[in-house]
């Protein structure tokens, strides 16, 4: 795919034209998109093969229902409110499951994006599968929040419109998650809160690991990616 065909093209465009029946847009999107909605699927449920799963789920959704979008936001707002969801609904599967949260250091080791664990200091690899840890341990809606506003550093408003929610329920998950978190997180910078531990951990560009036998879910093949709908 020629991607400087769409340089100047934004995101609405590139949508408008996949419902319009362009075969080869889609695709763009999920370039231009797809790392960010790893990295919030990957810390929102702590699991990278969840994650996976999720923001494939989240993409074939966004592909079926495109012709619902109706832009009274951006498209990656969109974007992240079906990758949130869907998020979301794999976090209450796994908890009707009584799914423990990872606690094991090969399996947190596994969570590291692969750049991290090759290059990143000891020390940082340490706070960052303690926050992963501790992040597990809360209820999959404050962990969203907390992903998007600490982590992600969307403002509480963007977060709220990704989320679906009033920006004060966003602010009062946030609120409860950091509460709950700086037990855990203390510990990690004597003299520093929780919060300060999250930012510091913050690690954007994250890609999505290749899966076997996965298709290009940008080649316009519904086919390639699983899940249902939603519009804005």
């Amino acid at each position: 795919m020629d991607d400087a065909r769409f340089a100047d093209m934004s995101d609405q465009d590139l949508l408008a034209r996949h419902v319009a029946g362009e075969s080869d847009v889609f695709g763009e999107l999920v370039r231009r998109h797809r790392d960010r909605l790893w990295a919030v699927a990957l810390r929102t449920l702590g699991d990278r093969e969840e994650a996976a799963d999720a923001v494939q789920d989240a993409l074939v959704s966004a592909f079926r229902a495109a012709h619902t979008f109706r832009g009274r936001s951006a498209v990656t707002t969109w974007l992240h409110r079906i990758t949130v969801n869907a998020c979301l609904d794999r976090a209450r599967k796994a908890a009707t499951r009584k799914t423990a949260p990872v606690q094991d250091t090969e399996r947190l080791d596994q969570l590291l994006e692969p750049h991290e664990s090759a290059e990143a200091p000891a020390e940082r690899q340490d706070l960052h599968r303690e926050l992963l840890a501790a992040l597990a341990t809360l209820p999959a809606e404050q962990r969203a929040a907390l992903v998007l506003v600490d982590m992600q550093a969307y403002p509480v408003a963007e977060a709220a419109r990704m989320l679906d929610v009033p920006v004060g329920t966003v602010k009062s998950r946030c609120a409860r998650g950091r509460a709950r978190l700086l037990p855990l997180l203390r510990h990690l910078r004597a003299g520093e809160s929780g919060d300060g531990a999250v930012e510091r951990n913050r690690t954007p560009g994250t890609t999505v690991p290749p899966q076997s036998g996965e298709r290009d879910a940008g080649a316009g093949d519904p086919a390639a990616v699983k899940g249902g709908g939603g519009h804005v």
